[in-house]
């Protein structure tokens, strides 16, 4: 959409700095004021937050500020996860997750292409040992034909040709057009090109208060600390604030909502393992069959750009957004899970690696459509009566392809 023009009464402006990427401070306005410092602000530096600000930003009136909370993008949910493009195989045909992936993975790949950001289309299998998970597979299959997504079955004896270490006792799915790519590098891109064209990032800048004014047809006043214990150190003014805070976004959706509207977070951890032995690597990711009601898509193969493979992630909920030290727990079965896709799995070569949260709106939240399943969250909030801002939560996997 177009930037909102500011109103062009001049604002007053007292010496709050906020923190800035290349450590400058700045001035903003310490007041409601007809002629806000912004066009936008986005709240949340990671893949999404970065990828809406430099969309904003490529708009000739727009001034764009990106609030983020830690020292620098991404720190959180966007470089804690598996690094796949989705297909936008599991979500349902009328969901914003499928809309969003089938559309986002397409402009993903050509971005990379264009801007040589690391990426590799390398397909994705998702295999069946028995009756009950080929009809799952044969349920995936059907979807993917209704919307357009290319999938086909592989035969259990190219299968065993093409990947020998593989085993899938009654079918293989292929998606080829499932990929990976370097989401550090894809980030890095997406904050260089947005400063490029004018934007501006501060870190260490948490929101710590938001004012709409006048229920936000005057824009909006957003409190940030500066993260060393100085509370509403800055006050930032905008035409329009989008919430893309991650697992954060509840908590800020909660200082701007009324409580009717309220939403609490929840959080799902998952354990990622890496893998140091050169044998068995197999070349295309490998997806267990989805199990319908699971907060995940189950203990899967994925490979990073350098071909290093990992398995996970596993679903353990937690209270703590930042509680992201590995856990053994789940370990010995995480192996027997990957086993029956990779009966040559050398167990002893398998480590506790990294851990990513992904914010939930449920703690009955499944992956897959079905019971359980829940879309990703963004509204216009102007049908509550909130002009000019954009609120999303839940914004978990396939979020990297928006």
């Amino acid at each position: 959409m177009p930037p909102r023009l500011s109103i062009s009464t001049p604002s007053r402006h007292l010496g709050h700095h906020l923190t800035r990427s290349h450590h400058q401070p700045r001035l903003f306005s310490s007041a409601a004021s007809w002629h806000a410092d912004f066009t936008h602000v986005i709240i949340g530096g990671g893949v999404v937050g970065l990828a809406i600000a430099r969309q904003l930003q490529s708009h000739p009136d727009a001034r764009t500020l990106l609030l983020e909370r830690h020292r620098t993008i991404g720190t959180e949910t966007s470089s804690r996860n598996s690094e796949v493009i989705h297909a936008g195989l599991y979500y349902g045909a009328d969901s914003l997750k499928t809309k969003l992936c089938l559309k986002g993975k397409i402009m993903l790949y050509d971005l990379c292409e264009k801007y040589d950001i690391p990426y590799r289309n390398c397909g994705k299998w998702i295999v069946a040992q028995n009756e009950a998970q080929m009809g799952v597979l044969e349920k995936v299959n059907a979807f993917a034909e209704s919307i357009g997504v290319p999938m086909k079955f592989v035969s259990l004896e190219e299968g065993k040709r093409r990947e020998p270490d593989v085993r899938a006792e009654r079918g293989i799915l292929e998606s080829p057009s499932t990929g990976i790519l370097d989401s550090h590098s894809y980030m890095q891109f997406l904050q260089g090109d947005f400063e490029e064209r004018g934007g501006e990032c501060a870190f260490h800048s948490p929101v710590t208060h938001i004012e709409a004014l006048d229920q936000g047809r005057r824009g909006w006043k957003v409190f940030s600390g500066n993260g060393h214990g100085d509370e509403d150190s800055a006050i930032i003014t905008a035409d329009t604030l989008i919430n893309s805070a991650g697992l954060a976004a509840c908590t800020i959706n909660n200082m701007i909502m009324p409580p009717s509207r309220h939403r609490k977070p929840f959080y799902a951890k998952g354990t990622y393992y890496s893998y140091s032995a050169s044998h068995p690597r197999p070349t295309t990711l490998v997806y267990p069959a989805p199990t319908p009601g699971h907060g995940g898509l189950g203990t899967h193969l994925t490979l990073d750009i350098a071909g290093r493979v990992r398995f996970g992630p596993d679903v353990e909920w937690v209270d703590d957004p930042g509680d992201l030290a590995p856990n053994p727990k789940g370990f010995e079965r995480a192996l027997d899970d990957i086993e029956t896709y990779l009966p040559g799995l050398r167990r002893e070569s398998v480590g506790l690696d990294y851990c990513g949260i992904r914010p939930k709106l449920s703690r009955t939240h499944s992956a897959v459509s079905g019971d359980g399943f829940l879309d990703f969250y963004i509204e216009d909030e102007r049908k509550g009566g909130l002009e000019g801002f954009v609120n999303l939560m839940g914004i978990e996997s396939p979020g990297k392809a928006f």
